[in-house]
């Protein structure tokens, strides 16, 4: 299983990679974290990216392609893997298509969530935080048993900044503008499937991308190439 999951935020990108490494076994490839340990292990490649991650720069998508390239040959990603936050742009796409093919590995299947905006907005809208142990919450789907006030610790629920509103709806602009198009991307190689990101988490990481149909939870291992 190669995947990646493509999504806007709030359309449960998290949750569904989490329920689909425990799942299928496969490690689940975030580009932050392999750039950290890249830089901690003082590669070549993670020695460029620290000159531009120290200046709070973006790390060139030469350097990034290259390190995920490395992560991609270790072991335990040979019976696949599930990429987390790469590529986010076409240009990134087709740097990894160039370098897949070069290693003469199957291309990934793009796995779409498909949530309307206001779902979205619904979502990252009504989540609080607890200002001191940062327990999560939401006003509608986990709401504290007393209003504004943590279960595990008593502290204070807050929203952060960007679960505003205004903030949420300038996300997703840069969203549409910048990493929507890997979808079309994916489409026009045959390589897209796409889920509604809508219902139970294990209903959606449950559902049958290669078709209409939905399948029972235990049989969760035809829901994914």
């Amino acid at each position: 299983m190669q995947v990646i999951l493509l999504g806007p935020p709030g359309a449960g990108k998290g949750t569904q990679a989490k329920m689909l490494t425990e799942q299928y076994g496969v490690p689940q490839i975030s580009t932050g974290d392999i750039l950290r340990a890249a830089v901690a292990a003082g590669t070549p490649l993670g020695k460029e990216a620290k000159t531009y991650m120290d200046r709070g720069a973006l790390v060139p998508d030469e350097a990034v392609t290259g390190i995920v390239r490395d992560r991609l040959t270790e072991p335990d990603c040979q019976a696949g893997y599930l990429l987390d936050g790469f590529p986010r742009t076409v240009a990134q796409a087709e740097a990894l298509t160039r370098m897949l093919k070069e290693l003469g590995t199957s291309l990934p299947t793009g796995v779409s969530l498909d949530v309307t905006e206001e779902e979205l907005i619904r979502r990252l809208a009504g989540r609080r935080t607890c200002q001191a142990c940062g327990e999560p919450f939401h006003v509608e789907f986990h709401p504290p048993r007393v209003g504004g006030i943590c279960d595990k610790c008593s502290g204070n629920l807050i929203q952060r900044d960007d679960d505003q509103e205004e903030t949420i709806r300038r996300r997703l602009q840069v969203y549409r503008e910048q990493t929507e198009p890997l979808i079309g991307y994916y489409q026009r190689q045959g390589l897209l499937k796409t889920v509604k990101g809508l219902g139970d988490t294990g209903d959606i990481v449950c559902t049958d991308i290669e078709g209409p149909r939905r399948v029972r939870r235990s049989n969760c291992r035809s829901a994914v190439p």
